[in-house]
């Protein structure tokens, strides 16, 4: 990795953090961290579709990748506060919504990004 690439991701991490608060704001909190849960699906599934695009890595693409897949996606994707507000449920006693939060990001994360791939075959 050289300094151009970490400049890239730096940049794209930026963008994308922003893009992740702005997401949060306007997405309210309900019983659910729906705008958390939002952010992971749509960002399974760019990270999927750019897999799809920039695998393998190499030389050609690694600007590419390294803006868009570690910068971009890096800083939108928010797994630390889908775990945080996951215990906060848990603390507050409420299980099904914990459980829930799990399944829902999970599952839904996992299929956008299978289909994000599979969007470029």
């Amino acid at each position: 990795m050289n300094f151009g690439a970490l400049c890239l991701i730096a940049a794209g991490g930026a963008l994308g953090s922003v893009a992740r608060a702005l997401v949060g704001w306007a997405i309210p909190a309900g019983r659910l961290p729906w705008a958390t849960i939002m952010i992971n699906v749509a960002g399974s599934l760019l990270i999927g579709w750019l897999m799809g695009r920039l695998t393998p890595v190499n030389e050609h693409n690694l600007r590419e990748h390294s803006f868009w897949v570690v910068g971009i996606c890096g800083g939108f994707t928010t797994f630390s506060a889908f775990s945080w507000q996951t215990v906060e449920q848990l603390q507050k006693g409420h299980v099904g919504a914990a459980v829930a939060n799990v399944l829902i990001s999970v599952v839904a994360c996992v299929f956008a990004t299978l289909l994000g791939w599979r969007l470029t075959r």
